[in-house]
């Protein structure tokens, strides 16, 4: 069952701009590093990836929490979506993967450690 949606990544070109654009609406960033920078903002993690636009992604991802990604990622293939990016370990045992649906919308999936 689904968490609902709990994170969003910015693909941004320049991070220490975007840390400090960012910075303004959600504080003091809870991880910072060269590659990737996170906020938390209530339940919800805010982070900002300089390799995102590398990997294809054009703006915002938003992530569905997930029990099982492996599981939730061949309901949404059966159901016709088309993969974007195969399961992968982003650290600490946390896995995201994404798909598009029909319209080429993109639809993360996260599955925390």
């Amino acid at each position: 069952m689904p968490q609902g949606i709990m994170t969003i990544i910015y693909p941004v070109k320049d991070v220490a701009r975007a840390r400090q654009l960012y910075g303004k609406l959600a504080g003091a960033p809870t991880t910072d590093s060269p590659y990737y920078v996170g906020f938390r903002v209530g339940d919800q993690e805010i982070g900002l990836d300089p390799n995102g636009h590398k990997s294809g992604l054009t703006g915002p991802l938003a992530y569905w929490h997930v029990a099982d990604i492996r599981k939730s990622l061949q309901a949404l293939l059966d159901a016709g979506a088309q993969l974007q990016q195969e399961v992968k370990d982003v650290g600490g045992g946390k896995l995201i993967a994404s798909v598009r649906d029909a319209d080429g919308n993109p639809i993360g999936l996260l599955q925390a450690a």
